[in-house]
């Protein structure tokens, strides 16, 4: 190689390092998000053990479900006055969720939903159902865990 073509390299010399460069970063962010094969995901942290103040009980509708964003918790009351809780923490990859349609949470990193009122999953990617949380109505509030 001669000093000019050491100091000015051909265009598609340039075009094919760019193109690799390219190439290799969008692998990379590929595989950070979903991990590489045979690797097991980071498991979710754990639900609430200890009680833990969720708020009033009139902001679960009957027939709905409202989510607690600062306990991760997602509480439905299939009929009058009996409730049930679940984690806020998506089973596929531990994203916390808080978008609720019709009687569903929906996780928006990967699109995952679980039924509000049995935790099980509706669509994937995840396989697992969301865990159960014990929840009890004290007074006017919610406590779950």
């Amino acid at each position: 190689m001669t000093r000019d073509e050491q100091r000015h390299p051909r265009r598609r010399t340039a075009l094919r390092g760019a193109a690799a460069g390219a190439a290799l970063a969008a692998g990379g962010s590929a595989l950070s998000g979903c991990g590489r094969p045979g690797e097991t995901a980071t498991p979710p942290p754990s639900t609430p053990t200890a009680p833990v103040e969720l708020g009033a009980a009139d902001e679960v509708p009957v027939g709905g479900a409202h989510a607690f964003r600062d306990a991760k918790v997602v509480v439905s009351q299939p009929e009058p006055g009996r409730y049930r809780a679940f984690s806020a923490v998506c089973t596929h990859e531990g994203c916390a969720m808080f978008a609720l349609r019709e009687s569903a949470i929906v996780c928006s990193c990967h699109g995952s939903s679980f039924d509000t009122t049995t935790g099980e999953v509706l669509t994937g990617p995840a396989r697992e159902p969301l865990p159960e949380i014990p929840v009890r109505v004290e007074g006017d509030g919610l406590v779950a865990g």
